[in-house]
């Protein structure tokens, strides 16, 4: 496998923190008062989390932005990076064809339009495009 270039995950499994940080800060809040629901937290915790792995799971595999030495990859698609020809100046056509499957850009990710050896134009997307681009760019 080749070595990535530009990375953007999707979602970090550090976001599984997130419930059972929660449930803890419940309890502690509770620990004030004379009562505590320890089980009822615990359970809180664990719902929490249970429900966030399938969310961060699908967030790695759809919207991931990867560049290796041979490949784009936006979401599960992959792209040659041979059959890139330019990414500077290029601007999207109404009705291209964005990377990844979607029918648009992926909700807070903004658009990069690349220019195909067929002169076809798609639209791939990046939080950080200019570091996508410089990834691209980059032989």
């Amino acid at each position: 496998m080749s070595e990535a270039r530009y990375l953007e995950p999707g979602a970090k499994w550090s976001a599984l923190l997130y419930g059972p940080l929660f449930a803890v800060l419940g309890y502690l809040a509770e620990l004030l008062t004379s009562t505590t629901h320890t089980v009822a937290w615990v359970l809180v915790g664990l719902g929490l989390a249970t429900i966030t792995a399938p969310w961060i799971h699908a967030r790695r595999r759809f919207l991931t932005v990867k560049v290796t030495d041979t490949d784009l990859w936006a979401g599960r698609e992959s792209l040659p990076l041979k059959e890139i020809s330019e990414t500077s100046d290029v601007g999207a056509p109404t009705g291209a064809r964005v990377l990844g499957g979607g029918w648009g850009t992926p909700r807070k990710y903004d658009e990069l339009p690349i220019r195909l050896t067929d002169g076809t134009v798609v639209v791939a997307w990046a939080k950080d495009v200019r570091a996508l681009r410089a990834a691209l760019e980059r032989t």
